[in-house]
């Protein structure tokens, strides 16, 4: 891990050093995700966000099987019940 020094300027802006806005492909205008854990500040792009998030579904699909037509499925079945 490389710690990079930071610095809060007017108005509550952080300025995030170059080398960081690369590796983490930050440009102006571009939506980050901010989450405080632990008195920690973590930064990172809704992209990189996305992708951990469907890294974790994916653990938890079963290989061949659509969730799409399970859901389908399962609301079909709750109309026909209805």
């Amino acid at each position: 891990m490389t710690a990079y020094r930071g610095r809060v300027v007017s108005g509550g802006r952080l300025q995030i050093p170059a080398d960081v806005r690369k590796e983490l492909g930050l440009t102006d205008g571009t939506d980050v995700r901010l989450e405080v854990v632990d008195g920690e500040l973590r930064v990172r792009t809704f992209a990189s966000a996305l992708q951990r998030v469907r890294a974790i579904a994916r653990a938890h699909l079963t290989p061949g099987v659509s969730m799409a037509d399970e859901l389908i499925a399962d609301r079909r079945a709750e109309a026909a019940r209805d």
